[in-house]
């Protein structure tokens, strides 16, 4: 239920808050950079909110925190319309609302840990409440004011406060963790080698969540054609998440497949294709973010010991934040300049992952330390 609410927060948030900001009259460089917000949050402040909450054994109540937080953020958001008042407030929300996904992916991978379950099942109810999400928000984009989409993000970020006042504590109370083991996990060369690709294949989706609906926009689709865009991308990645207790892959040739397949979607959306087209592209998107999640996750819970998955987890949003935070802002000056030839760079970003991820293949793929919970459940 928690995993609904939060991915259904961003059904609302990716489709829309692009096409409110430039509703109320904000400029294409400055949606780049109040876009590129909550990216920049996920490597600076994330990374210590995530290791706080698991040091303190407090991975319920940071939850409970951080949506109270992001549901005032998105409310005082509606009532403004200064982009530089609009940059501060969203900073403030980002702190918050970014650390939900690793703090309930570090959540969930505990109980993937200690009860056996599969990650990928878990986490299409995700996908599925972003489907729900950004097609009621379709519907109503074609009803309500654009200046008022807002409040369409405030009310699903309210949702999650009532989901998460329903979790339950998987950390039993105990010592706080050391910084020592904080460090030994930043210089893993394992690690490293799986959140920096799995950054830039994640990262390279930044254009696309910057500036996608704007130009589907211009082009005369109507929102809930924008909506369904959006959602067919999702439920191919719905599919590959309930399937992925059948894969057989490695977890790193997942991540290879994911950052090809980047490539490929990239390279097609640059042309500017047509509906027909576009409408295959989008299911890629169970490939490029879909199976990029299942091999980050798989490698995650293999290589990072399971007192530290939540930290883990921070870590890794963190290096995506940097990657898509840099890939957001200067797609808002090259989109302004070269329009959808942004998508270029994107492919750049996701073939370099690639290449990344085939030279480290033999130490990604090495058997997991005897202290590192691993699970045929992982879902990958």
């Amino acid at each position: 239920m928690f995993y609904a609410t939060v991915f259904g927060v961003t059904g609302a948030y990716l489709p829309f808050f692009t096409v409110w900001l430039k509703a109320i009259g904000i400029e294409a460089w400055w949606i780049g950079i109040i876009v590129a917000t909550p990216a920049i949050t996920r490597f600076t402040v994330l990374p210590f909110i995530t290791a706080e909450a698991e040091r303190r054994q407090a991975l319920r109540a940071a939850l409970v925190i951080t949506a109270i937080v992001t549901t005032i953020g998105f409310i005082c958001l509606g009532v403004l319309r200064g982009p530089l008042a609009i940059l501060a407030v969203f900073m403030v929300t980002a702190c918050a609302w970014t650390p939900m996904v690793p703090l309930t992916d570090g959540y969930a991978l505990k109980a993937v840990a200690r009860f056996g379950l599969n990650y990928g099942p878990l986490r299409l109810w995700g996908s599925a409440a972003f489907v729900v999400s950004a097609l009621v928000s379709g519907a109503l984009a074609d009803i309500i004011s654009p200046e008022h989409l807002i409040w369409l993000i405030a009310a699903s970020a309210g949702l999650g406060v009532i989901a998460a006042l329903g979790l339950q504590p998987l950390d039993a109370p105990g010592a706080r963790q050391g910084p020592a083991r904080r460090v030994a996990l930043l210089r893993n060369p394992a690690f490293l080698a799986i959140i920096i690709p799995a950054g830039m294949i994640q990262g390279s989706h930044a254009a696309y969540y910057t500036f996608g609906s704007i130009v589907w926009q211009g082009a005369g689709y109507s929102g809930m054609t924008i909506a369904s865009l959006w959602v067919l991308g999702v439920l191919a990645e719905i599919v590959v998440f309930a399937l992925s207790p059948r894969f057989t892959l490695s977890p790193a040739l997942m991540m290879l497949g994911g950052a090809l397949s980047a490539v490929v979607r990239w390279l097609i959306t640059a042309q500017d294709p047509p509906l027909a087209v576009l409408v295959a592209v989008q299911l890629l998107h169970g490939l490029t973010f879909g199976l990029t999640q299942l091999g980050t996750m798989g490698l995650l819970i293999r290589h990072a010991p399971g007192h530290v998955i939540a930290r883990a987890q921070g870590y890794y949003t963190a290096c995506s934040g940097l990657a898509m935070s840099s890939a957001a802002m200067l797609s808002g000056a090259l989109f302004e300049r070269y329009g959808l030839a942004v998508y270029d760079l994107m492919a750049v970003m996701a073939f370099t992952a690639a290449v990344v991820v085939v030279l480290s293949r033999r130490r990604l793929e090495a058997p997991p330390a005897s202290d590192q919970p691993h699970s045929p459940g992982s879902g990958g």
